[in-house]
């Protein structure tokens, strides 16, 4: 349940942080305006509170194990917010970065 749990609040996490970032592209690059600007900074702020909720107690092992879900976030909101389409490399280095985040989080230590 731990495990699951964790892996949930880095999903909320990544939502947040990525979507946050997103809209305030949206708001500053495509000219969306201030309130797409502002809901970013809100999502932004809401994903800072989002990790401290992991079970884990260290900052540094979050964050690290947070990386690699921001980039298979990253990668999947741009295919379906932008129609991205990653090619093999791209699904490489996920398949990567995921197998570092069970690594970092989940691997036993006694």
């Amino acid at each position: 349940m731990t495990v699951l749990r964790s892996l949930s609040l880095f999903a909320l996490a990544a939502v947040a942080e990525i979507g946050g970032a997103w809209l305030v592209w949206q708001g500053w690059r495509e000219h969306r305006g201030v309130l797409w600007i502002v809901a970013g900074i809100v999502a932004l702020g809401a994903y800072g509170f989002v990790a401290t909720f992991q079970p884990d107690a260290h900052f540094g092992r979050i964050l690290a194990a947070y990386g690699g879900i921001f980039v298979a976030g990253s990668l999947a909101w741009g295919m379906i917010a932008d129609k991205f389409r990653p090619d093999r490399f791209d699904l490489i280095g996920v398949a990567l970065c995921l197998a570092g985040v069970a690594v970092i989080m989940y691997a036993p230590r006694g």
